[in-house]
């Protein structure tokens, strides 16, 4: 569903994206891993069209959006939502207001239609019941609910999630990877973007490791806990010290 093809892009005179190629497949869940500055969000902006790569090809569901124009762009965005960091909620709209209010200004979209849409997706993320609350009485967890309500109102196939359960305890970032993991239901494909290893690992069904704007590795967990590259063993050590444990609990984790 969605391929990068030899993409680099330079930006300040510095390669932020170094040749990377990546291919995700649809109702997936792709996991991006690196350090902080490795170029992991700068990939969903190439995904999104916010940036053009100096070289290498973009195709998102089957459309090469490399040299599109604005509007052939925006309308691969349609299908296309993002769930930023810090959720980028409006902290003067209720949760009801929150989620309706990109479907508000769908001009095909009636008043019942968007109750109606409001209240599934509030339901599919456990936010039933906190339609008349603010953002500011929500916690930390229920906040990055809402934002993923507020991505699936609009029926995305692609959902780009940026440090998903970056700032979140233990209990709200384990709940937040169930509902990601439950968007497979929906035929959803979401693309994560994190430097926690544990949750990649839970959830993915291909990491792809990078640094300094270049693909290290991408496979399966089983791939990537097995390889010998010298960098990705530095990267996972922690992890690789528990690896067959993690193996065999990986489902467990996420129930």
């Amino acid at each position: 569903m969605i391929e990068l093809k030899n993409i680099t892009l330079n930006l300040t005179g510095r390669k932020i994206l170094d040749n990377v190629s990546l291919s995700i497949e649809q109702n997936s869940t792709s996991v991006i891993l690196g350090s902080s500055g490795a170029g992991k969000s700068t990939i969903l902006k190439i995904i999104l069209g916010l940036l053009k790569a100096d070289s290498g090809e973009v195709i998102v569901d089957g459309t090469n959006i490399t040299n599109s124009s604005e509007n052939e762009v925006l309308e691969v965005r349609r299908n296309m939502a993002m769930v930023f960091q810090g959720n980028a909620l409006f902290d003067s709209l209720t949760v009801e207001e929150n989620t309706a209010f990109f479907l508000m200004e769908k001009n095909n979209c009636s008043f019942d239609k968007v109750q109606s849409k409001v209240e599934e997706v509030l339901s599919f993320v456990n936010l039933s019941g906190a339609e008349k609350l603010y953002p500011d009485q929500l916690s930390g967890g229920m906040k990055k609910r809402l934002a993923i309500a507020r991505a699936l109102a609009l029926d995305p196939k692609i959902i780009l999630f940026d440090e998903p359960t970056t700032g979140l305890d233990p209990i709200n970032s384990k709940g937040v990877l169930t509902l990601i993991e439950k968007l497979k239901t929906t035929g959803t494909t979401s693309v994560i973007v994190t430097h926690i290893l544990n949750d990649a690992i839970a959830i993915g069904d291909v990491l792809t490791v990078i640094d300094e704007g270049r693909v290290i590795e991408s496979g399966g967990v089983e791939q990537i806990l097995s390889s010998k590259d010298k960098f990705i063993k530095e990267f996972f050590y922690e992890i690789f010290q528990d690896s067959p444990l993690i193996m065999n609990n990986r489902q467990s984790e996420i129930v």
